[in-house]
């Protein structure tokens, strides 16, 4: 989820430099909007339902910016790779208030109604996976995790994320029951950034190795 700080030298188009708490204020604007928007009666006829959505959607969007980042850097020359922990971090915390919306406004902690839910409903049991996922991926985005990782162990580690985002997409279109576009564009967003990994995998080929006279 979370990628290191960029080196002062690296390669990239010259962008502004933003100072990475700016990233974490106007990431959660959209949830102060939110709240404030239920306390004030401005989310419809089910502002329950509208809230937990539109935290789960944002949530999604943060996770595929920060599935973007690389492919940003490598095809664009966009580097963005010193806010990708900032991202991936402001997608855990919107997961985690789509989940205590769902927890405490939909079944109001009623534990026996949220495990029957997990088991009866399929959106539910995937989206509750793809948070699972998603906390040990939070947990160690930082420097001292990878000191204390390794950095080829965490690097496995947080391709998790890559499950994770066909999680959250599979939950997306499961809890809308129909399939309008916006989901499928989702989806097909997830999955071109998924296929770019996985083509620029099988195509890298390591540089031989001359041989010894």
């Amino acid at each position: 989820m979370a990628g290191r700080a960029s080196a002062p030298g690296a390669k990239g188009l010259a962008l502004p430099h933003v100072p990475k708490i700016l990233v974490y204020i106007i990431g959660f604007v959209p949830a102060v909007w939110l709240f404030y928007a239920g306390i004030m009666d401005q989310l419809g006829a089910d502002p329950m339902r509208y809230l937990e959505q539109a935290l789960g959607l944002w949530a999604l969007r943060f996770l595929v910016a920060t599935l973007a980042i690389t492919p940003l850097r490598q095809l664009f020359n966009i580097n963005l790779l010193r806010y990708r922990r900032a991202i991936g971090l402001l997608a855990f915390y919107y997961a985690a208030l789509h989940l205590i919306t769902y927890l405490v406004l939909d079944q109001g902690l009623d534990g026996a109604a949220i495990v029957a839910d997990i088991v009866k409903r399929p959106y539910i049991t995937i989206g509750m996976a793809t948070f699972v996922i998603l906390v040990p991926l939070a947990v160690t985005s930082n420097n001292a995790a990878i000191r204390r990782m390794g950095g080829q162990a965490w690097a496995k580690l947080h391709k998790l994320v890559y499950v994770a985002a066909i999680g959250a997409v599979l939950h997306y279109i499961l809890v809308v029951k129909s399939w309008p576009l916006e989901p499928l564009i989702y989806a097909a967003i997830v999955a071109v950034l998924l296929g770019y990994r996985l083509f620029r995998s099988l195509v890298k080929k390591p540089s031989p190795r001359r041989r010894t006279a």
